[in-house]
């Protein structure tokens, strides 16, 4: 397994314990007492906990079991025990501290939406910090393994629906919980792709002009950006332009866009939305092992 990294596992339970408190937060003290469907395995646990009244963290390790036995070699030894520890942490915290909290007993629909903040940057800090908090976690890292040009809070989200959600709602037989279920799993999806991606959001640009260099050289000056100068040719003149482009912030893209119509007003400047710049000057990838 090589030499443990003792400040990287320092790390990881530390999140874990913020991630899995606020996850159990919004599952215990807002979900449970509202009466709405959950997705995801913490959903089935909450159903057992209402038909036998087993605790939802010892109902999600037991729901666990299988699953990881069928994801290990899959996955991976060191996500498998990454995860098997932020599991058994988020379920503890749920069965032993999140009951000593006072649960929420107001409007559902604030419920839902707390739920659905609170869980979905927990499981979003997890997923960060390369683990899981296993269940439908391992199937929803494993599609991604699968199909890596789609997020994990949409594999999430079309996971849930097309399960738990609409199983859970047959059981509570609650129309509106049923919806209430629906929001908080699209939330959850909303949120967790914000934290995962949006951190690193931003715009790409390219810049259809005739004078590549003088933007190139400017677009450096004025917003610390480098750029790449593509050449292109037009279909219907066929005469040779320069296309710049560009990777930058949202700031620093207001900036590039006046800076474009000032030297050349006739530049096409097309500015498009960007979920996550990797490499460098932006942030660096790290895989899963």
């Amino acid at each position: 397994m090589g030499k443990i990294n003792w400040k990287e596992w320092g790390t990881d339970i530390l999140v874990d314990l913020f991630a899995g408190m606020i996850i159990a937060i919004g599952i215990y003290n807002f979900a449970l007492n509202a009466n709405f469907p959950v997705a995801g395995f913490s959903g089935i646990a909450i159903i057992m906990y209402h038909l036998i009244g087993l605790p939802v963290g010892a109902g999600t390790i037991l729901l666990n079991v299988p699953v990881a036995i069928f994801c290990y070699k899959f996955l991976g030894r060191r996500f498998f025990i990454k995860s098997v520890k932020s599991m058994v942490i988020s379920s503890l915290l749920m069965d032993y501290i999140a009951p000593l909290l006072p649960v929420y007993e107001g409007s559902r629909l604030l419920a839902a939406l707390c739920m659905g903040v609170l869980s979905g940057a927990g499981y979003a800090l997890i997923f960060m910090r390369g683990s899981s908090t296993g269940g439908q976690d391992f199937i929803s890292v494993a599609i991604k393994k699968v199909k890596p040009h789609v997020t994990l809070g949409m594999i999430t989200f079309v996971l849930d629906v097309a399960t738990i959600v609409l199983g859970s709602g047959l059981v509570f037989k609650d129309v509106d919980g049923f919806i209430y279920g629906v929001l908080v799993t699209y939330l959850m999806a909303i949120v967790m792709d914000r934290i995962l991606y949006g951190i690193d959001e931003g715009k790409m640009t390219f810049i259809v002009t005739e004078h590549g260099e003088e933007v190139s050289k400017h677009i450096d000056a004025y917003s610390g950006r480098g750029s790449t100068i593509l050449r292109g040719m037009g279909s219907y003149s066929k005469q040779e332009k320069d296309v710049v482009m560009c990777a930058c912030n949202n700031k620093q893209m207001y900036t590039i866009k006046k800076m474009v119509h000032k030297i050349d007003p006739q530049a096409f400047t097309i500015i498009m939305e960007s979920n996550e710049v990797v490499g460098e000057g932006f942030k660096e990838e790290s895989g899963l092992d």
